[in-house]
């Protein structure tokens, strides 16, 4: 099963509350490969991978900061018009649900990361069609 866990870190919707989260980060040496974050009033959601989910989930619980875990998978994605059709209609002719999604340029090609309401079934659904996905080892 190669399903990634992703931070998904609530932050103040203020001036250098990014600055703060990421200042936490780089002191315990931790590195971002891909984040997105999503707005809201009052607050954002930065989700994002890093090279070491469990450690920076600790780090940042340890810092009050409030963080959970949330299983994701990674599509390879083909840089070309139709790549992100190809993966959507696999997702919509299998009855998931795509909560949110966002790009990744990737050190091996382009991929997308993919909050789905069934993981296992996703990444089921796209290997009988010949899709594969990344493990955190790939990013």
């Amino acid at each position: 099963m190669t399903i990634i866990t992703q931070l998904s870190i609530f932050v103040k919707n203020e001036p250098g509350a990014f600055a703060s989260i990421s200042g936490i980060l780089k002191e315990c040496g931790i590195n971002l490969k891909a984040f997105n974050i999503a707005e809201s009033s009052g607050f954002g959601v930065l989700r994002a991978i890093a090279d070491n989910p469990k450690e920076a989930y600790a780090t940042l619980k340890d810092r009050n900061i409030i963080v959970k875990l949330t299983d994701v998978i990674a599509v390879p994605m083909q840089d070309q018009p139709g790549g992100l059709y190809e993966v959507g209609k696999v997702f919509g002719d299998a009855g998931i649900n795509i909560e949110y999604a966002y790009a990744y340029a990737g050190v091996k090609g382009p991929a997308v990361f993919f909050r789905v309401d069934d993981p296992a079934s996703a990444i089921s659904a796209l290997e009988k069609e010949g899709f594969r996905t990344l493990s955190e080892s790939d990013l």
